[in-house]
């Protein structure tokens, strides 16, 4: 079954319709309570996207990897009801509004991808909302059952420096983490690459 990410539609198409954008690690691309003008797509690199409480706490909300969209919410004009911070250097293409009503007539199907992106948005950050009353293990298991289940990747893109900063954890509880689960047979790693070898003991502890 193919996710919203995997449509026969090839973004490459669509960029010379958008802005080219460089954003630096730790840069916001957005903020929660901006207005926002359009929408981006994540061309490489790496973002989170968090919610901000009243006192500037932060909940990391999910993980965008390239060839995904973001900021989609912000595309009717309203204001933007999360951040989204560079966790490494980014390039991402950014699609304002009117652009995107000329691609809705040029591509009329892409209204269908839109749809779905929205959705599957939503579904995240209903997910994810309550990240910060999870474990340790709990946090890094919803950061990799994203990838896993969702995107249908089960290498994992991503370093554990990447991993501690999506999740707020340390590196040093990632590290352990981590061991913890490659001597449990959830993970593997080959030529210094992690892989999920058994995504169902991921769901089984997101469930927890």
């Amino acid at each position: 079954m193919a996710t919203v990410y995997e449509e026969i539609f090839h973004w490459e198409d669509y960029l010379k319709y958008g802005t080219r954008q460089f954003f630096r690690k730790k840069e916001c691309i957005y903020r929660q309570g901006n207005q926002g003008e359009g929408f981006y797509y994540l061309q490489k690199g790496l973002i989170r996207i968090v919610t901000e409480t009243a006192s500037g706490k932060e909940n990391m909300l999910n993980i965008v990897i390239p060839n995904q969209l973001l900021g989609v919410q912000s595309l009717d004009h309203q204001t933007h009801f999360t951040t989204a911070i560079a966790v490494k250097n980014s390039v991402v293409y950014h699609f304002s509004s009117d652009e995107f009503r000329k691609l809705m007539i040029l591509h009329p199907e892409l209204f269908k991808l839109f749809s779905k992106s929205v959705i599957h948005k939503m579904k995240i950050l209903l997910d994810r909302i309550n990240l910060n009353a999870l474990t340790s293990e709990q946090k890094l298991a919803v950061l990799l059952h994203n990838i896993c289940d969702e995107f249908k990747n089960f290498e994992i893109p991503i370093s554990q420096q990447d991993l501690a900063c999506c999740t707020g954890l340390t590196r040093v509880t990632v590290y352990k983490v981590l061991k913890q689960w490659r001597e449990a047979g959830i993970i593997g790693v080959d030529k210094r690459k992690y892989y999920i070898k058994k995504p169902d003991s991921l769901r089984n502890l997101v469930r927890c």
